[in-house]
């Protein structure tokens, strides 16, 4: 037991004992130590020789230390100049008063024309107007006649225009009852009818002409007995076109029968439709 006891205590006494090492300082540390006490003694030696140097000679002033702070003011000019700070001034919160408006300029060039835009909504429904002047009246456009003939005809050596001496209808006057023509003062598409009677043993032959060209024809055989024969026709006239019926030339036997008593022959025609109407 001896053994194990005595070397705990020799392991405690090491831990407890100071190390000599430690507290002895190392060379390196000593040389440290030296260089931070050389300053303080190299200034207070000088400190004592400005002291007796200006203290026998008060004319001389001792040299005023070349480091100052920045902060301070200057007290004597230097040969280096020192850094002034300049104040920053915000030009943007100088702003005068406002000034004349000035003359308008030229216009410039036309831009390119953009495309089309999209078609807007519809708009409301707007207000009912109120009710126009009062217009012109309808004009409207007639023409028509219905004549007559109540004495026989036989032809001749030349065409010979049926005249006829009954009138029944002649509106404005349009139908010559002389010349045995029709008139157009009133442009328009005109219906126009002929009927006769035949004279039996006998030819009927006539024409409708206008403006002195043959339009239809009218004709009836040699028969035994006298009959009934008519003839129809829409016609395109102008202003100032004429219509009329005339008796073939005397070539054959032509004739159209009628008495005073009856009338047999009739010519009408009246306008169907105006040209100026859509």
């Amino acid at each position: 037991m001896e053994g194990p006891w005595a070397l705990s205590f020799l392991l405690l006494a090491c831990l407890l004992l100071p190390d000599s090492t430690l507290s002895q300082p190392s060379p390196r540390e000593e040389e440290q130590g030296e260089a931070t006490r050389a300053p303080s003694h190299r200034h207070a030696a000088r400190a004592e020789r400005d002291h007796e140097k200006y203290h026998h000679n008060p004319d001389k002033q001792p040299p005023r230390s070349q480091c100052v702070r920045c902060c301070d003011p200057p007290t004597h000019s230097s040969a280096y100049p020192m850094y002034q700070p300049l104040p920053h001034i915000n030009v943007t919160i100088l702003k005068g008063e406002k000034g004349d408006r000035g003359e308008r300029g030229l216009q410039g060039k036309f831009g390119k024309a953009g495309s089309a835009g999209s078609r807007g909504h519809t708009g409301p429904k707007g207000q009912k107007g109120s009710i126009g002047a009062t217009g012109e009246p309808c004009k409207s456009h007639y023409a028509a006649f219905s004549v007559g003939r109540k004495k026989p005809l036989h032809s001749n050596d030349y065409y010979q225009t049926l005249l006829f001496d009954t009138e029944f209808v002649n509106l404005y006057g349009h139908f010559n009852m002389f010349t045995g023509k029709f008139y157009c003062y009133v442009p328009g598409i005109y219906y126009f009818a002929l009927n006769v009677h035949t004279w039996n043993q006998k030819e009927t032959y006539l024409h409708m002409v206008k403006n002195g060209v043959e339009v239809v024809i009218l004709y009836a055989q040699q028969s035994d007995r006298s009959i009934m024969q008519s003839q129809s026709v829409m016609l395109e006239l102008q202003e100032q076109d004429e219509v009329w019926v005339r008796l073939f030339k005397g070539e054959r036997e032509n004739a159209v029968f009628s008495d005073e008593y009856d009338t047999y022959v009739t010519f009408s025609g009246y306008l169907i439709k105006h040209s100026g109407e859509p």
